[in-house]
């Protein structure tokens, strides 16, 4: 029996080398130091059916060390879950469904999105926090819908990256016992040795942060792997940690623990050495006996059997438990649109003035009761984000069914967090946080973009309007940032109405994330007649009409800055000068529209616009043209109180004017 597994592993090996080969460009020293650990994982512990990659209660595996996208291609391929020889051939090729690093949702069982190193150490902690909420809201006596594992296999770069750190921080405190981390510690980083950059102990930050922690000495013992893992999943209290000591590009004479094993192909006659080495008879690329592919197939059949158990189970489970089917349904369907749209209770705000953010958080609060699987929290700023779920309990180590997650000051491993939650199933997840530390979270918001998440990103302090605090706390450039952000939708609500329509864009979307930029200082409401949600939920639209055929210019504004360009605007008619204002609360939502209606708004007729934001000028050029001009924020603000900071940066009904008058 061990010579067939043997046999598995270096097939893992093998097909991992020549793909990296022919495609001349891959890292093929993870894939064959971390071969025999990924394969005892998968063959023995993994459970995991191959015909359904979306069954809720897999066990999920995350390699968060992306570069090594191979190991995983490989071991998809040998288990049967849907890549075929011919895919591994086209590694890294155009098209193909094996691209450089793992890609969510293009390659049938990749758990997430990895490749930036430590963000997979994230995606796993929300994914075991998501496990322990629906288990706790699910589960019966007897009845364990919800009891899986997540495994994350990372290396010392993911380690190194201070995302694992926060993350990890987190999970320790929470008592994640169904995480279990593998550490493939081969002790070398693409510049050397890791001793030149990280000498820390590792286990025992890990044991400080409140993980188990097992060392397994020899990476190619399958026994000492398989019983650190059992040891894992015995642990009741607490997520585990299992340091695996390997070599990188084991098994190839000439760069097994060199660093040059890393990131470039080993080359045609390093990879002949190494099936010498590893005893690979068959001399031919991508040659895998057919004794191998029986072997995966027989373990794959006891997953199987695991996974109908698994069935008969749920199914019985509503039978005995009829009141939990509604429930379910509540979780595992998306909001119902048309229906959100249609409730005058969501849309009815108070004719009063109010922040954004404090709108923002009485919409929130309405959306708790009408999605029971809306969870989320702030980076210890609810207060001031004005993100708690009223009335619902928080997410800690004893009472995981919580709905309010306290992440701490951890913004980058926060946003990980969520998208893990959200690739789990059946929750939808929100975060929080002042929107010039947004900048932390950047890199795992791109993600989830990239990996089509609708999680909902709350932003608070949107401008100069956070006043005293000064320049290191008021945003300029962020907007801009995630409006450059493919598949992300940021919307900038100027008064509750808008508000509102920016948190039914969140709550329904199905493959975007969103963010709701918000005001700290309170804004007037324009107008509180819910009529105007449909022309909101547009994008952009015309606020305050014209009085003439055509206007003389277009006022766009965005947020607070509305209200300013309105007053703007019945100023300018005191001079005869007639102008259109238009609310652009969302860029994405308005290129969406038709052409005919973007014409309607913005008529191509009436080139002489002013975008009135205090943010970024950049990339309002698309829609003010060569003859247009900006009265936006391209400086660092000051510390003063809001409103001296508004007028001592043109944001004032004269400067507006000016501006306008000045293009006419």
């Amino acid at each position: 029996m061990r010579n067939i597994e043997e046999k598995t592993v270096n097939a893992i090996r093998i097909l991992a080398a020549d793909a990296i080969q022919k495609a001349n460009s891959g890292h093929p020293g993870l894939p064959l130091g971390a071969a025999p650990m990924a394969y005892e994982l998968w063959a023995k512990h993994l459970k995991f059916n191959p015909k359904d990659s979306k069954w809720i209660n897999r066990d999920r595996f995350i390699l968060s060390a992306g570069h090594g996208s191979a190991l995983l291609y490989a071991l998809n391929h040998l288990f049967g879950c849907g890549l075929t020889i011919e895919d591994i051939k086209d590694f890294r090729q155009f098209g193909s469904k094996t691209p450089g690093h793992p890609e969510y949702a293009h390659t049938t069982g990749v758990e997430a999105t990895t490749g930036p190193l430590g963000a997979g150490m994230g995606m796993a902690v929300g994914m075991a926090m998501a496990q322990a909420h629906l288990a706790k809201i699910f589960n019966k006596p007897d009845y364990p819908i919800f009891d899986n594992y997540t495994y994350v296999l990372g290396g010392d770069g993911c380690m190194m990256e201070g995302i694992s750190s926060e993350a990890f921080s987190l999970a320790g405190t929470l008592g994640l016992d169904k995480l279990i981390v593998l550490y493939d510690s081969n002790k070398i980083s693409i510049e050397g040795d890791t001793d030149i950059t990280f000498k820390e102990n590792v286990e025992k930050r890990m044991e400080a942060f409140g993980f188990q922690v097992l060392t397994v000495e020899d990476g190619n013992d399958l026994n000492a792997v398989s019983n650190a893992i059992e040891k894992a999943k015995a642990e009741k209290t607490k997520p585990s940690f299992i340091t695996v000591k390997t070599k990188i590009g084991y098994g190839c004479p000439a760069k097994q623990g060199k660093a040059c094993a890393h990131g470039e192909p080993l080359g045609i006659e390093n990879v002949a050495e190494l099936r010498k080495t590893l005893g690979w008879e068959c001399t031919e690329p991508f040659c895998v006996g057919k004794d191998v592919y029986e072997h995966c197939n027989s373990l794959t059949e006891k997953n199987l059997l695991e996974y109908k158990k698994w069935n008969n189970l749920f199914e019985s489970y509503f039978k005995k438990y009829p009141e939990m089917k509604a429930l379910w349904d509540r979780y595992f369907t998306e909001i119902d649109a048309e229906k959100l749209f249609e409730n005058k209770d969501f849309w009815t705000v108070e004719d009063k003035p109010a922040a954004t953010r404090t709108t923002s958080g009485t919409l929130l609060n309405k959306l708790k009761d009408i999605m029971p699987n809306l969870i989320g929290g702030s980076a210890d700023l609810g207060p001031s984000n004005k993100s708690e779920l009223k009335g619902c309990c928080d997410y800690t180590k004893d009472t995981p069914e919580g709905r309010n997650i306290h992440y701490g000051v951890r913004e980058q491993a926060m946003a990980a967090i969520a998208n893990g939650i959200a690739l789990y199933g059946g929750l939808k997840s929100y975060v929080a946080t002042f929107f010039v530390f947004s900048d932390y979270l950047k890199p795992m918001a791109r993600l989830s973009a990239l990996m089509e998440l609708p999680v909902t990103y709350i932003f608070t302090h949107d401008s100069i309007g956070v006043g005293e605090d000064g320049p290191t706390h008021e945003p300029v450039e962020q907007l801009a940032m995630f409006r450059s952000t493919p598949n992300f939708t940021v919307y900038r609500p100027a008064d509750a109405i808008e508000t509102a329509a920016g948190w039914y864009i969140a709550a329904t979307s199905k493959k975007t994330p969103t963010a709701l930029v918000l005001t700290r200082q309170n804004v007037n409401q324009i107008d509180t007649n819910i009529s105007r949600r449909e022309s909101a939920l547009k994008g952009a639209y015309i606020i305050s009409k014209e009085k003439k055929a055509q206007p003389d210019a277009i006022i766009i504004a965005t947020g607070s800055e509305v209200e300013l360009a309105i007053k703007a605007q019945s100023a300018l008619r005191e001079e005869n000068i007639d102008v259109r204002v238009v609310s652009m609360p969302s860029m994405e939502v308005f290129e969406k529209q038709s052409k005919e209606y973007k014409e309607s708004v913005l008529p191509d007729s009436v080139r002489k616009r002013v975008a009135v934001e205090a943010l970024s000028g950049f990339g309002w050029g698309k829609y003010t043209g060569l003859d247009g001009a900006l009265v936006t924020m391209d400086k660092f603000g000051a510390s003063a109180p809001a409103k001296v900071l508004f007028e001592k940066f043109g944001f004032t009904v004269e400067n507006v004017v000016n501006t306008v008058k000045s293009i006419l």
